[in-house]
Protein backbone atom coordinates (compact mmCIF):
# COMPACT_ATOMS: atom_id res chain seq x y z
CA UNK A 1 0.00 0.00 0.00
CA UNK A 2 3.02 2.29 0.89
CA UNK A 3 5.63 1.38 -1.56
CA UNK A 4 7.29 4.26 -3.36
CA UNK A 5 5.05 5.94 -6.00
CA UNK A 6 7.63 7.24 -7.94
CA UNK A 7 11.44 5.86 -8.63
CA UNK A 8 13.83 8.32 -6.65
CA UNK A 9 15.78 8.17 -9.89
CA UNK A 10 12.76 9.56 -11.63
CA UNK A 11 12.08 12.29 -9.35
CA UNK A 12 15.38 13.55 -9.23
CA UNK A 13 15.02 14.12 -12.96
CA UNK A 14 12.10 16.26 -12.40
CA UNK A 15 14.43 18.80 -10.23
CA UNK A 16 16.98 20.69 -12.55
CA UNK A 17 20.00 20.94 -9.55
CA UNK A 18 20.52 24.72 -11.56
CA UNK A 19 17.12 25.74 -9.43
CA UNK A 20 18.34 26.35 -5.84
CA UNK A 21 22.02 28.53 -6.65
CA UNK A 22 22.80 26.94 -2.90
CA UNK A 23 20.62 24.31 -1.88
CA UNK A 24 20.04 24.61 1.76
CA UNK A 25 18.84 21.09 2.88
CA UNK A 26 15.86 20.90 5.56
CA UNK A 27 14.89 17.77 7.75
CA UNK A 28 12.26 17.79 10.22
CA UNK A 29 12.10 15.55 13.04
CA UNK A 30 8.59 15.13 14.29
CA UNK A 31 7.42 13.42 17.29
CA UNK A 32 4.54 11.57 18.36
CA UNK A 33 3.59 12.40 21.58
CA UNK A 34 6.82 13.43 23.29
CA UNK A 35 6.38 15.23 26.76
CA UNK A 36 8.21 18.19 27.65
CA UNK A 37 10.65 17.10 29.85
CA UNK A 38 10.90 13.65 28.29
CA UNK A 39 15.03 14.37 27.09
CA UNK A 40 17.79 14.23 29.05
CA UNK A 41 18.44 17.73 28.44
CA UNK A 42 14.91 18.86 29.45
CA UNK A 43 14.92 17.12 32.54
CA UNK A 44 14.48 13.66 32.69
CA UNK A 45 15.86 11.38 35.26
CA UNK A 46 15.46 8.20 33.41
CA UNK A 47 15.46 8.87 29.59
CA UNK A 48 18.80 8.21 27.78
CA UNK A 49 18.89 10.90 24.58
CA UNK A 50 22.64 11.57 23.73
CA UNK A 51 22.22 12.76 20.19
CA UNK A 52 19.31 14.84 20.84
CA UNK A 53 21.16 16.63 23.41
CA UNK A 54 23.85 16.94 21.12
CA UNK A 55 21.67 18.74 18.07
CA UNK A 56 20.33 21.07 21.05
CA UNK A 57 24.04 21.69 21.79
CA UNK A 58 24.47 22.40 18.61
CA UNK A 59 21.25 25.11 18.20
CA UNK A 60 18.79 26.39 20.20
CA UNK A 61 16.84 25.16 22.34
CA UNK A 62 12.83 26.92 23.08
CA UNK A 63 11.81 26.40 27.11
CA UNK A 64 8.44 28.01 25.61
CA UNK A 65 8.06 25.93 22.45
CA UNK A 66 4.23 24.54 21.96
CA UNK A 67 2.03 22.63 19.72
CA UNK A 68 -0.46 23.80 18.02
CA UNK A 69 -3.44 21.66 19.43
CA UNK A 70 -3.49 18.96 22.60
CA UNK A 71 -3.70 16.14 20.03
CA UNK A 72 -1.96 15.39 17.25
CA UNK A 73 -4.00 15.51 14.01
CA UNK A 74 -4.57 19.58 14.47
CA UNK A 75 -0.63 20.11 15.04
CA UNK A 76 0.64 17.71 12.16
CA UNK A 77 -1.76 20.15 9.69
CA UNK A 78 -0.56 23.37 11.22
CA UNK A 79 3.46 22.30 10.49
CA UNK A 80 2.73 21.58 6.78
CA UNK A 81 0.56 24.96 6.10
CA UNK A 82 1.83 26.94 8.41
CA UNK A 83 -1.79 27.72 9.16
CA UNK A 84 -3.67 27.67 12.63
CA UNK A 85 -5.78 24.61 13.05
CA UNK A 86 -8.78 27.13 13.92
CA UNK A 87 -8.40 28.57 10.40
CA UNK A 88 -8.06 25.13 8.79
CA UNK A 89 -10.59 23.57 10.27
CA UNK A 90 -9.03 20.47 11.48
CA UNK A 91 -9.74 20.70 15.27
CA UNK A 92 -8.78 17.30 16.14
CA UNK A 93 -7.37 14.25 15.62
CA UNK A 94 -9.07 12.05 13.11
CA UNK A 95 -11.94 10.89 12.92
CA UNK A 96 -11.97 12.41 16.85
CA UNK A 97 -13.73 10.40 19.97
CA UNK A 98 -17.20 9.79 19.24
CA UNK A 99 -18.68 11.43 22.64
CA UNK A 100 -22.82 10.90 23.07
CA UNK A 101 -24.85 13.40 25.54
CA UNK A 102 -22.20 16.09 25.96
CA UNK A 103 -23.18 19.83 27.04
CA UNK A 104 -21.87 20.89 23.83
CA UNK A 105 -22.35 19.88 20.12
CA UNK A 106 -19.08 19.77 18.38
CA UNK A 107 -19.32 21.58 14.99
CA UNK A 108 -18.67 19.59 11.94
CA UNK A 109 -15.27 19.99 11.64
CA UNK A 110 -12.80 19.06 8.66
CA UNK A 111 -11.52 15.63 9.37
CA UNK A 112 -8.74 15.44 6.46
CA UNK A 113 -6.00 18.19 5.25
CA UNK A 114 -7.84 19.88 2.38
CA UNK A 115 -5.78 19.70 -0.97
CA UNK A 116 -6.87 23.51 -1.30
CA UNK A 117 -4.28 24.33 1.65
CA UNK A 118 -0.57 25.08 -0.29
CA UNK A 119 1.47 22.75 1.95
CA UNK A 120 5.35 23.11 2.46
CA UNK A 121 7.05 20.76 0.07
CA UNK A 122 3.97 22.07 -2.64
CA UNK A 123 6.07 25.91 -1.27
CA UNK A 124 9.16 24.23 -1.41
CA UNK A 125 9.08 22.51 -4.81
CA UNK A 126 9.16 25.79 -7.17
CA UNK A 127 12.34 26.14 -5.72
CA UNK A 128 13.79 23.05 -6.64
CA UNK A 129 13.32 20.50 -3.63
CA UNK A 130 12.61 17.28 -3.35
CA UNK A 131 10.10 16.37 -0.50
CA UNK A 132 10.06 13.00 1.48
CA UNK A 133 7.94 12.36 4.26
CA UNK A 134 9.04 9.38 6.14
CA UNK A 135 6.38 7.84 9.11
CA UNK A 136 2.79 8.97 10.66
CA UNK A 137 0.58 11.08 8.50
CA UNK A 138 -3.13 11.06 10.07
CA UNK A 139 -4.01 14.20 7.71
CA UNK A 140 -6.52 11.38 5.68
CA UNK A 141 -9.79 10.39 6.23
CA UNK A 142 -10.09 7.12 8.44
CA UNK A 143 -12.95 5.31 9.63
CA UNK A 144 -16.07 5.34 7.40
CA UNK A 145 -15.29 8.46 6.09
CA UNK A 146 -13.70 6.92 2.98
CA UNK A 147 -15.93 6.00 0.07
CA UNK A 148 -14.87 2.24 0.77
CA UNK A 149 -16.10 2.26 4.51
CA UNK A 150 -14.82 2.20 7.97
CA UNK A 151 -10.81 1.61 8.20
CA UNK A 152 -10.45 1.57 3.93
CA UNK A 153 -7.40 3.78 3.02
CA UNK A 154 -7.53 7.01 1.80
CA UNK A 155 -4.74 6.88 -0.76
CA UNK A 156 -6.21 10.46 -2.46
CA UNK A 157 -4.89 12.25 1.07
CA UNK A 158 -1.33 10.59 1.65
CA UNK A 159 1.92 12.26 1.58
CA UNK A 160 2.17 12.18 -2.00
CA UNK A 161 -1.17 14.23 -2.74
CA UNK A 162 0.10 16.86 -0.93
CA UNK A 163 3.08 17.76 -2.63
CA UNK A 164 5.80 14.64 -1.51
CA UNK A 165 7.62 13.28 -3.70
CA UNK A 166 7.98 9.90 -1.61
CA UNK A 167 6.25 8.37 0.86
CA UNK A 168 7.16 5.65 3.42
CA UNK A 169 4.87 4.64 6.10
CA UNK A 170 2.50 7.63 5.71
CA UNK A 171 -1.31 6.83 5.81
CA UNK A 172 -4.79 7.33 7.66
CA UNK A 173 -3.82 5.39 10.82
CA UNK A 174 -2.34 7.04 13.82
CA UNK A 175 -0.45 4.52 15.34
CA UNK A 176 0.58 0.91 14.64
CA UNK A 177 -1.23 -2.04 16.26
CA UNK A 178 2.72 -2.87 16.83
CA UNK A 179 5.91 -1.63 16.61
CA UNK A 180 7.32 -5.11 15.46
CA UNK A 181 7.28 -6.27 12.19
CA UNK A 182 5.18 -6.65 9.79
CA UNK A 183 3.59 -4.21 12.44
CA UNK A 184 0.11 -5.89 12.83
CA UNK A 185 -2.25 -7.98 14.93
CA UNK A 186 -3.01 -11.66 14.90
CA UNK A 187 -1.16 -14.60 16.07
CA UNK A 188 0.44 -15.50 12.91
CA UNK A 189 2.64 -14.16 10.44
CA UNK A 190 0.20 -13.80 7.73
CA UNK A 191 -3.13 -12.25 9.85
CA UNK A 192 -0.53 -9.52 10.91
CA UNK A 193 0.56 -8.77 7.42
CA UNK A 194 -3.60 -8.83 6.85
CA UNK A 195 -3.98 -6.23 10.14
CA UNK A 196 -1.05 -3.96 9.92
CA UNK A 197 -0.98 -0.30 9.59
CA UNK A 198 0.55 -0.55 6.30
CA UNK A 199 1.38 -3.63 3.89
CA UNK A 200 4.90 -3.49 4.02
CA UNK A 201 7.85 -0.63 3.83
CA UNK A 202 10.63 -0.82 1.01
CA UNK A 203 13.17 -3.43 1.47
CA UNK A 204 11.28 -5.97 -0.54
CA UNK A 205 14.42 -8.10 -0.75
CA UNK A 206 14.44 -8.86 2.81
CA UNK A 207 12.81 -12.29 3.70
CA UNK A 208 10.40 -12.80 6.51
CA UNK A 209 13.17 -14.29 8.44
CA UNK A 210 15.61 -11.26 8.08
CA UNK A 211 13.10 -8.75 9.26
CA UNK A 212 11.96 -10.83 12.17
CA UNK A 213 12.47 -8.60 15.24
CA UNK A 214 12.61 -5.49 13.07
CA UNK A 215 11.30 -2.47 15.01
CA UNK A 216 9.32 -0.18 13.05
CA UNK A 217 11.89 3.46 14.64
CA UNK A 218 15.22 1.26 12.96
CA UNK A 219 13.31 0.51 10.07
CA UNK A 220 12.23 4.09 8.83
CA UNK A 221 15.80 5.19 10.19
CA UNK A 222 17.43 3.06 7.89
CA UNK A 223 15.04 4.22 4.97
CA UNK A 224 16.12 7.58 5.98
CA UNK A 225 19.82 6.82 5.45
CA UNK A 226 19.12 5.10 2.07
CA UNK A 227 16.84 8.48 1.20
CA UNK A 228 20.12 10.80 2.03
CA UNK A 229 22.79 8.61 -0.06
CA UNK A 230 20.64 9.24 -3.09
CA UNK A 231 19.85 13.13 -2.22
CA UNK A 232 23.79 13.21 -1.78
CA UNK A 233 24.70 11.48 -5.11
CA UNK A 234 22.54 13.50 -7.07
CA UNK A 235 22.97 17.18 -5.28
CA UNK A 236 19.73 17.49 -4.53
CA UNK A 237 18.04 20.53 -2.31
CA UNK A 238 15.72 17.73 0.18
CA UNK A 239 12.87 18.40 2.29
CA UNK A 240 12.72 15.10 4.64
CA UNK A 241 9.71 15.11 7.44
CA UNK A 242 10.69 12.10 9.10
CA UNK A 243 7.31 11.81 11.41
CA UNK A 244 8.22 9.07 14.01
CA UNK A 245 5.10 6.81 14.92
CA UNK A 246 7.15 6.86 18.50
CA UNK A 247 6.02 7.52 21.46
CA UNK A 248 2.68 6.71 21.05
CA UNK A 249 1.09 3.66 22.51
CA UNK A 250 1.23 1.08 21.96
CA UNK A 251 4.06 1.22 24.67
CA UNK A 252 6.54 -1.34 23.06
CA UNK A 253 9.93 -0.97 22.92
CA UNK A 254 12.87 -3.01 21.87
CA UNK A 255 13.71 -6.19 24.31
CA UNK A 256 17.49 -4.49 24.53
CA UNK A 257 17.06 -1.36 25.45
CA UNK A 258 13.61 -2.51 27.95
CA UNK A 259 15.90 -4.78 29.77
CA UNK A 260 18.82 -1.54 30.12
CA UNK A 261 16.12 0.67 31.61
CA UNK A 262 14.74 -2.21 33.76
CA UNK A 263 18.27 -2.45 35.18
CA UNK A 264 18.55 1.48 35.84
CA UNK A 265 15.52 1.98 37.33
CA UNK A 266 16.61 -1.20 39.87
CA UNK A 267 19.40 0.68 40.92
CA UNK A 268 17.62 4.13 41.47
CA UNK A 269 13.81 3.56 41.53
CA UNK A 270 13.07 6.75 43.13
CA UNK A 271 12.86 8.83 39.85
CA UNK A 272 9.99 10.95 38.04
CA UNK A 273 10.26 8.68 35.27
CA UNK A 274 9.75 4.89 35.70
CA UNK A 275 8.23 3.67 32.47
CA UNK A 276 10.80 1.20 31.10
CA UNK A 277 8.75 0.70 27.45
CA UNK A 278 8.46 4.04 27.11
CA UNK A 279 12.28 5.20 28.05
CA UNK A 280 13.62 2.17 25.43
CA UNK A 281 10.94 4.27 23.13
CA UNK A 282 12.57 7.45 24.01
CA UNK A 283 16.08 6.17 23.34
CA UNK A 284 14.99 4.58 19.61
CA UNK A 285 13.67 8.41 18.62
CA UNK A 286 17.47 9.53 19.75
CA UNK A 287 19.15 6.49 18.11
CA UNK A 288 17.50 7.64 14.75
CA UNK A 289 18.05 11.35 15.22
CA UNK A 290 22.17 10.48 15.35
CA UNK A 291 22.16 8.15 12.40
CA UNK A 292 20.27 10.58 10.31
CA UNK A 293 22.76 13.62 11.70
CA UNK A 294 25.79 10.68 11.39
CA UNK A 295 25.01 10.12 7.79
CA UNK A 296 24.98 14.14 7.02
CA UNK A 297 28.04 14.40 8.53
CA UNK A 298 29.39 11.18 6.30
CA UNK A 299 28.14 13.21 3.25
CA UNK A 300 29.27 16.99 4.38
CA UNK A 301 26.08 17.78 4.01
CA UNK A 302 25.72 18.86 8.08
CA UNK A 303 26.36 22.41 7.17
CA UNK A 304 24.20 22.87 4.38
CA UNK A 305 20.75 21.52 6.78
CA UNK A 306 18.47 23.40 8.87
CA UNK A 307 17.73 20.75 11.76
CA UNK A 308 14.20 21.49 13.50
CA UNK A 309 13.00 18.76 16.33
CA UNK A 310 9.97 18.76 17.82
CA UNK A 311 6.90 17.33 18.93
CA UNK A 312 2.73 17.00 18.19
CA UNK A 313 1.75 17.30 21.58
CA UNK A 314 2.87 16.90 24.75
CA UNK A 315 3.04 13.82 26.58
CA UNK A 316 1.10 10.86 27.46
CA UNK A 317 0.21 11.06 31.22
CA UNK A 318 0.08 8.98 33.34
CA UNK A 319 -0.10 5.85 31.23
CA UNK A 320 3.56 7.05 29.85
CA UNK A 321 5.17 9.62 31.09
CA UNK A 322 5.41 12.33 33.55
CA UNK A 323 5.13 15.95 32.49
CA UNK A 324 5.52 17.94 35.75
CA UNK A 325 6.62 20.66 36.34
CA UNK A 326 3.81 21.31 33.96
CA UNK A 327 0.12 20.47 34.35
CA UNK A 328 -1.87 17.39 32.69
CA UNK A 329 -0.56 16.34 29.32
CA UNK A 330 -1.86 14.75 25.99
CA UNK A 331 -5.51 15.45 25.66
CA UNK A 332 -5.87 18.02 28.50
CA UNK A 333 -6.38 21.74 28.22
CA UNK A 334 -3.56 22.87 30.65
CA UNK A 335 0.17 23.27 29.77
CA UNK A 336 0.97 19.77 29.62
CA UNK A 337 -1.46 19.08 26.44
CA UNK A 338 0.20 21.87 24.34
CA UNK A 339 3.68 22.57 25.70
CA UNK A 340 6.51 20.40 23.96
CA UNK A 341 10.02 20.13 23.01
CA UNK A 342 11.28 22.70 19.99
CA UNK A 343 15.42 22.51 19.28
CA UNK A 344 16.52 24.23 16.20
CA UNK A 345 19.69 24.03 14.28
CA UNK A 346 20.62 26.90 11.92
CA UNK A 347 24.01 26.25 10.46
CA UNK A 348 26.47 29.06 9.99
CA UNK A 349 25.25 32.10 11.80
CA UNK A 350 23.20 30.17 14.19
CA UNK A 351 23.51 30.59 18.02
CA UNK A 352 24.75 27.43 19.51
CA UNK A 353 24.14 26.27 22.88
CA UNK A 354 21.79 28.64 23.93
CA UNK A 355 18.61 28.80 25.58
CA UNK A 356 15.25 30.81 23.76
CA UNK A 357 12.91 31.45 26.55
CA UNK A 358 10.35 33.49 23.73
CA UNK A 359 7.06 31.74 23.13
CA UNK A 360 6.70 29.56 19.52
CA UNK A 361 4.19 27.44 17.98
CA UNK A 362 3.73 24.75 15.62
CA UNK A 363 3.01 27.57 12.62
CA UNK A 364 6.20 29.31 12.95
CA UNK A 365 8.05 26.52 11.89
CA UNK A 366 7.16 27.13 7.90
CA UNK A 367 7.62 31.03 8.02
CA UNK A 368 11.15 29.86 10.01
CA UNK A 369 12.37 27.54 7.39
CA UNK A 370 11.73 30.14 3.89
CA UNK A 371 13.98 32.72 5.70
CA UNK A 372 16.45 30.17 6.43
CA UNK A 373 16.63 29.07 2.83
CA UNK A 374 16.29 32.49 1.59
CA UNK A 375 13.08 32.33 -0.34
CA UNK A 376 9.99 34.05 -0.06
CA UNK A 377 6.89 32.42 0.72
CA UNK A 378 4.72 32.14 -2.05
CA UNK A 379 1.87 35.12 -1.96
CA UNK A 380 -1.04 32.38 -1.57
CA UNK A 381 0.85 31.53 1.87
CA UNK A 382 1.99 34.52 3.20
CA UNK A 383 -1.70 35.42 3.01
CA UNK A 384 -2.65 32.73 5.86
CA UNK A 385 0.13 32.54 8.26
CA UNK A 386 -0.03 32.35 11.52
CA UNK A 387 3.25 31.71 12.53
CA UNK A 388 6.70 34.20 12.52
CA UNK A 389 9.99 33.48 11.68
CA UNK A 390 12.06 31.83 14.28
CA UNK A 391 15.52 33.03 13.07
CA UNK A 392 16.04 36.18 14.81
CA UNK A 393 15.87 34.19 17.72
CA UNK A 394 18.27 31.84 16.37
CA UNK A 395 20.72 34.58 15.66
CA UNK A 396 20.25 35.90 18.79
CA UNK A 397 17.88 33.99 21.75
CA UNK A 398 16.96 37.25 23.43
CA UNK A 399 15.97 39.22 20.63
CA UNK A 400 12.42 41.20 20.86
CA UNK A 401 9.40 39.43 19.63
CA UNK A 402 7.27 41.12 16.67
CA UNK A 403 4.37 39.06 18.33
CA UNK A 404 2.54 39.41 21.44
CA UNK A 405 0.18 36.33 21.47
CA UNK A 406 -0.30 32.84 21.10
CA UNK A 407 -3.78 31.41 20.45
CA UNK A 408 -5.28 27.44 20.82
CA UNK A 409 -8.72 26.11 19.97
CA UNK A 410 -10.22 22.97 20.59
CA UNK A 411 -13.96 22.79 20.01
CA UNK A 412 -13.86 18.97 21.43
CA UNK A 413 -14.30 16.68 24.16
CA UNK A 414 -11.72 14.41 24.48
CA UNK A 415 -11.23 11.10 26.88
CA UNK A 416 -8.01 11.95 28.49
CA UNK A 417 -10.28 15.46 30.06
CA UNK A 418 -10.28 18.41 27.49
CA UNK A 419 -13.29 19.79 27.03
CA UNK A 420 -14.24 22.55 24.72
CA UNK A 421 -11.96 25.53 25.22
CA UNK A 422 -9.85 28.14 23.67
CA UNK A 423 -6.85 29.85 25.00
CA UNK A 424 -4.13 32.76 25.04
CA UNK A 425 -0.48 33.00 26.04
CA UNK A 426 0.47 36.76 26.08
CA UNK A 427 3.71 37.49 27.68
CA UNK A 428 3.32 35.24 31.06
CA UNK A 429 -0.19 35.19 30.59
CA UNK A 430 -2.65 32.83 29.96
CA UNK A 431 -5.93 32.67 30.03
CA UNK A 432 -8.03 29.58 29.07
CA UNK A 433 -12.34 29.61 28.40
CA UNK A 434 -14.02 26.68 28.64
CA UNK A 435 -16.53 27.06 26.83
CA UNK A 436 -20.14 26.62 27.21
CA UNK A 437 -19.35 26.12 31.04
CA UNK A 438 -18.95 29.89 32.02
CA UNK A 439 -15.17 28.96 33.29
CA UNK A 440 -12.38 31.35 32.15
CA UNK A 441 -9.03 30.80 33.96
CA UNK A 442 -5.89 33.46 34.26
CA UNK A 443 -2.45 32.13 35.20
CA UNK A 444 0.88 33.68 35.59
CA UNK A 445 3.26 31.38 34.04
CA UNK A 446 6.23 33.49 35.37
CA UNK A 447 5.66 32.18 38.64
CA UNK A 448 2.93 29.47 38.70
CA UNK A 449 4.02 27.38 35.30
CA UNK A 450 1.78 24.63 37.00
CA UNK A 451 -1.38 26.93 36.72
CA UNK A 452 -2.61 26.62 40.08
CA UNK A 453 -3.55 30.07 41.28
CA UNK A 454 -6.46 31.07 39.51
CA UNK A 455 -5.77 34.94 39.19
CA UNK A 456 -9.31 35.62 37.33
CA UNK A 457 -10.78 37.52 40.33
CA UNK A 458 -7.88 39.34 41.30
CA UNK A 459 -6.28 40.34 37.87
CA UNK A 460 -9.75 41.42 36.12
CA UNK A 461 -8.01 44.26 33.92
CA UNK A 462 -5.89 41.56 32.51
CA UNK A 463 -8.02 39.17 32.17
CA UNK A 464 -10.65 41.13 30.00
CA UNK A 465 -8.24 42.52 28.09
CA UNK A 466 -6.89 39.24 27.28
CA UNK A 467 -10.63 37.62 26.52
CA UNK A 468 -11.61 40.40 24.31
CA UNK A 469 -8.14 39.46 22.52
CA UNK A 470 -9.24 35.81 22.06
CA UNK A 471 -12.81 36.48 21.07
CA UNK A 472 -11.22 38.48 18.44
CA UNK A 473 -8.85 35.99 17.13
CA UNK A 474 -11.81 33.26 16.77
CA UNK A 475 -13.48 36.01 14.60
CA UNK A 476 -10.54 36.66 12.69
CA UNK A 477 -9.80 32.80 11.79
CA UNK A 478 -13.60 31.85 11.08
CA UNK A 479 -12.75 29.65 14.39
CA UNK A 480 -16.00 26.98 14.22
CA UNK A 481 -17.60 27.15 17.83
CA UNK A 482 -19.46 24.26 19.48
CA UNK A 483 -23.11 24.84 20.49
CA UNK A 484 -25.37 24.47 23.31
CA UNK A 485 -26.82 20.72 23.15
CA UNK A 486 -30.65 20.75 23.92
CA UNK A 487 -30.28 17.21 24.14
CA UNK A 488 -27.93 16.77 27.12
CA UNK A 489 -29.07 15.14 30.22
CA UNK A 490 -27.16 15.58 33.29
CA UNK A 491 -28.50 12.37 34.42
CA UNK A 492 -27.24 10.08 31.72
CA UNK A 493 -23.51 9.17 31.40
CA UNK A 494 -21.39 11.71 29.19
CA UNK A 495 -18.64 9.62 27.43
CA UNK A 496 -17.24 7.66 24.10
CA UNK A 497 -19.49 5.14 22.62
CA UNK A 498 -18.21 2.24 20.91
CA UNK A 499 -19.68 -0.61 20.27
CA UNK A 500 -23.51 0.32 21.90
CA UNK A 501 -21.41 0.99 25.42
CA UNK A 502 -20.14 4.24 26.73
CA UNK A 503 -17.13 4.23 28.41
CA UNK A 504 -16.55 8.12 30.79
CA UNK A 505 -13.84 10.03 30.44
CA UNK A 506 -12.35 10.34 33.78
CA UNK A 507 -10.30 13.52 34.24
CA UNK A 508 -6.61 14.07 33.62
CA UNK A 509 -4.87 14.17 36.42
CA UNK A 510 -2.60 16.94 37.32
Amino acid sequence: MLTRLLSIAGIFACFPFSAVAAPQNIILFFVDDMGWTDMACTGSDLYETPHIDTLAKNGVRFTSGYAACTVCSPTRAALMTGQSPARLHVTDFIPGHPFVNTPMTIPEWTRVLEKKHLTLPEMLKPHGYVSAHLGKWHLAHRDGYTTGGEDSADIDNYPQAHGFDINIGGCEKGAPPSYFWPYGKGKTLEEKKENTIFETLPRGDLSDEDREGEYLTDRLAAEAEVLLDQFAAEKKPFFMNFSFYNVHTPLMGRPDLVGKYTEKLKENPDRKHTNVKYAAMVESVDEAVGRVVAKLKEHEMWDDTLIVFTSDNGGLKPAATDNTPIRQGKGGIYEGGIRVPLIIRLPGEGATDKLCHRPSITMDIVPTIFEAIGRELPEEAAAVQDGISLIPFLKDPKAESPREDLYWHYPHYHSMGAQPYSAIRSGNWKLIEVIGQNQVELYDLGSDIHENNNLINSETATAKELYLKLVAWRKSVGAQMPKRNTLFNPNNPTGVQRNGKIREAAPLRD
